[in-house]
């Protein structure tokens, strides 16, 4: 029993990486706009938090560092694709690239560094129920902020007016312009917001996932993010529950190496991302219900007058 508590407690720690990414990605594609630099965003958030943490010894400095890295990177894409109409996949494209490439460059001399032992997060009293407890109450806090957020996130799309403007520029930026909204602005705002988001995992990687740093230790989640929001249909409470899928995915490798199932690790490696291609294939069969949720005008330019 205690294997599977700690594998559901790997779950949700694993599981929030992904949530906090595709939440940040989902405010982005909810305006109308396709960012596919989640994975280069993620990477320079993580060297700039970890770089942050080891020069103060402060985790909350090192996840703003890593938020501002985020946010930086999506402001440069937002004005790239929003004010001068780049193509927002190519550039996005690119902006993975360069964080990979930047973030190698920038991290070779905190490879052997270290930042101070990470702290005891158990809830009293809770933390010591049995299975429970060190399953569901000895996270990281950000993990229980996490789900606050996508609860958070869920009224605000769907019972404010401010979701409403910002659901209604990603379906039809024209409608809202003509309505008076600054479309522009509010579109570079869900970017920015959205790369703060994406800098939050990326600095959650390297400060308490695995707190160290090495190149390319984001190993893809960045683009598992991205599949999620199609996923989960652009809904909020299903790209959680997807995040925590594709997290128990990929901790259940070690779990199976752990309890001696002989499977070779190459095989154990693969599945999170075997997992995200047969969900993408299962749902590319519907067409129509991908419509009927994406929003219309996601990844399209916007050309105010025309």
């Amino acid at each position: 029993m205690e294997s599977y508590a700690l594998l559901l407690a790997a779950t949700l720690n694993a599981g929030t990486v992904l949530a906090i990414a595709s939440l940040g990605l989902l405010i982005n594609e909810k305006a109308g706009i396709v960012n596919l630099g989640a994975e280069g965003m993620m990477l320079c958030a993580a060297i700039a938090g970890y770089a942050a943490v080891v020069a103060t010894g402060s985790d909350s400095l090192g996840f703003a560092a890593g938020m501002a890295a985020g946010a930086f990177m999506a402001a440069i894409f937002g004005v790239l694709v929003i004010w001068l109409n780049t193509n927002q996949y190519a550039t996005g494209l690119a902006l993975s690239l360069f964080g990979a490439g930047f973030s190698a460059f920038a991290g070779i001399s905190y490879v052997q560094a270290k930042i101070p032992e990470r702290p005891s997060f158990a809830l009293p009293w809770l933390s010591d129920i049995p299975w429970i407890g060190p399953a569901l109450f000895r996270q990281h806090p950000l993990v229980y902020l996490t789900v606050l957020f996508a609860l958070a996130l869920i009224w605000f799309l769907y019972r404010t007016r401010a979701g409403l403007i910002l659901r209604s520029v990603g379906e039809s930026p024209e409608s809202a312009h003509a309505l008076g909204y600054p479309v522009r602005r509010i579109r570079l705002g869900a970017v920015v917001l959205g790369g703060a988001l994406c800098g939050l995992a990326g600095a959650y990687i390297s400060i308490v996932y695995t707190p160290l740093w090495v190149e390319g230790m984001v190993a893809g989640k960045g683009w598992i993010a991205l599949a999620l929001t199609t996923f989960a249909t652009w809904r909020p409470a299903r790209v959680l529950l997807g995040a925590y899928l594709f997290g128990g995915v990929t901790m259940l490798q070690f779990h199976l190496q752990g309890i001696g199932v002989e499977v070779p690790s190459q095989f154990l490696s693969m599945l999170p991302y075997v997992a995200t291609i047969v969900v993408l294939a299962l749902i590319s069969r519907n067409p129509r219900w991908i419509r009927i949720n994406m929003p219309a005008s996601m990844g399209k330019a916007f050309y105010p007058g025309s």
